[in-house]
């Protein structure tokens, strides 16, 4: 994800895409997501129409730009994980993980809350977040059925990757009042972590008697 492309012209695309999510997430902050405009976008980054399409499909895909290296983050913590932790126990410890790297993904902060903000502040984007939660789960099942051998539509997968999201929604969204409410990242880091501790109790406990505890 951090590696520099090999050759100037993907740089050049790398950097053209990341002026473009910048100057949409700064609009989108200023004026709210459904406010502006493509076009508005394009203008402001210096862009043709089509240039912003080829780099983002849909709209919201300005907005969660991070979506596909959120996916791969999963899919890695699985695929590396020690053989002697369990796939579940694996993803409990990349939850405190993320919180000790400072992860974009889980930044409590005056940014991090205007980024909700304009979420709650749309329709359509609080559309694509449930979206967004539901392919990450599809991503989990897969994963966690990889780890242990068995089919991707394995039940017990699916059902341990749901709990797991539902768990990290809930947490993600009380860290988040825990910080408007006081103002406090490391408060509202442990908010989250407690929260995804305390899901994961449960989590091994419908798991139990499966491979993936």
């Amino acid at each position: 994800m951090s590696m520099t492309p090999p050759d100037r012209r993907s740089r050049k695309r790398l950097a053209t895409r990341q002026g473009i999510s910048d100057v949409a997430t700064r609009l989108f902050w200023e004026r709210g997501f459904d406010k502006v405009t493509i076009d508005e976008i394009a203008a402001a980054a210096d862009v043709g129409r089509m240039t912003v399409f080829n780099h983002f499909p849909r709209k919201e895909d300005l907005f969660f730009d991070r979506e596909d290296e959120g996916r791969e983050t999963l899919r890695e913590a699985l695929r590396q994980r020690d053989p002697a932790i369990s796939p579940v126990e694996t993803l409990r410890l990349l939850a405190h993980q993320l919180v000790a790297q400072q992860s974009p993904y889980l930044s409590f902060s005056p940014a991090g809350q205007s980024f909700i903000d304009t979420i709650m502040g749309s329709e359509a984007l609080k559309a694509r977040a449930r979206a967004i939660r539901d392919e990450l789960a599809q991503v989990v099942a897969v994963g966690l059925s990889e780890c242990v051998g068995r089919d991707a539509g394995d039940a017990d997968a699916h059902l341990a990757a749901d709990l797991l999201l539902a768990t990290w929604t809930v947490a993600f969204i009380q860290a988040h009042r825990a910080f408007r409410l006081r103002q406090d990242a490391r408060k509202a880091k442990a908010t989250f972590l407690a929260i995804v501790d305390q899901g994961h109790v449960g989590l091994e406990a419908a798991m139990a008697g499966t491979p993936y505890v």
